[in-house]
C-alpha cells in the first residue's frame, strides 16, 4: 500500500499527498503509534546514524492527527534551521508551524470551526498548538463519542476516575488548570480542563 493510502486512513485524504512528500523530502521515519496518555505526537532529531523520527498517536480524529503531524514537522524544520539553539515552541517553531499549515488552510482541508480556530491560533500563537485550548476544543468536537467526559464539564467536587483507575475530586480552577485531590493517595494534582475522565460519583 502506498504512503498516501496509509496516511489517508488517519488524516483527511486531501492532506495525505503533502505529508507523504514531506516524509520523503526530509527522509523522515514516520510512525503511527498506539495511544500515549502523555503526548499526541513526538519528534526526535537525527542522532548518530539515525535520521529524523516522527510519531503520531493512531487514535486521534483525522483533523487532530493532521494538526499534530504538522506540529511535529514544524519541530523538524526548526531543528534543521537552528538545531538545539532555540526554545522548542519559540518564535522560530511558531513561524515554521504557520508556514507548514498554510497549504492545508488554503485548500480548506479542515471543517469551518477547526479552520477558524487554527487561523485564530496562527494570528496570535501564545502557546504550542497542542496546548491552545480553543484549538483543542474545536478538534475534540470531531472525536467519536466516548463514555468519557471532559473535566471542565464536571461540577465542582465531582468524583472522577482516570485511565489508570485512580479516583480524584475536582477542585477549584487555578489559572489554566484544575486542582484535584487524588482520593487514592491524598496528593493534589493539576489537570488540563480538556482531560478525559469518567464520572464516578457526585461529591457531597
Amino acid at each position: 500500500m502506498k504512503k498516501e493510502e496509509i496516511l489517508a486512513q488517519y488524516m483527511p485524504p486531501g492532506a495525505a499527498p503533502i505529508i507523504a512528500k514531506w516524509i520523503d523530502y526530509f527522509q523522515c521515519e514516520f510512525k503511527i503509534s498506539k495511544n500515549r496518555a502523555t503526548k499526541l505526537g513526538d519528534y526526535r532529531h537525527p542522532y548518530k546514524n539515525l535520521g529524523h523520527k516522527i510519531s503520531v498517536n493512531n487514535d486521534l480524529n483525522a483533523y487532530a492527527f493532521l494538526v499534530t503531524t504538522v506540529h511535529e514537522f514544524a519541530h523538524l524544520l526548526t531543528w534543521n534551521d537552528h538545531k538545539n539553539k532555540v526554545k522548542p515552541h519559540g518564535a522560530e517553531w511558531k513561524h515554521n508551524f504557520k508556514r507548514m499549515m498554510a497549504p492545508f488552510i488554503e485548500q480548506q482541508i479542515f471543517p469551518n470551526d477547526v479552520q477558524q480556530a487554527i487561523v485564530s491560533y496562527l494570528n496570535n500563537p501564545s502557546a504550542a498548538s497542542c496546548t491552545d485550548l480553543k484549538l483543542s476544543r474545536a478538534l475534540k468536537k470531531h472525536d467519536l463519542p466516548k463514555d468519557a467526559s471532559r473535566l471542565e464539564e464536571l461540577p465542582l467536587d465531582a468524583v472522577f476516575t482516570i485511565k489508570d483507575g485512580r479516583q480524584f475530586r475536582k477542585g477549584e480552577k487555578l489559572r489554566k488548570r484544575y486542582r484535584c485531590l487524588c482520593l487514592t493517595n491524598g496528593n493534589v494534582y493539576l489537570f488540563n480542563p480538556l482531560a478525559e475522565v469518567t464520572l464516578a460519583a457526585t461529591g457531597t
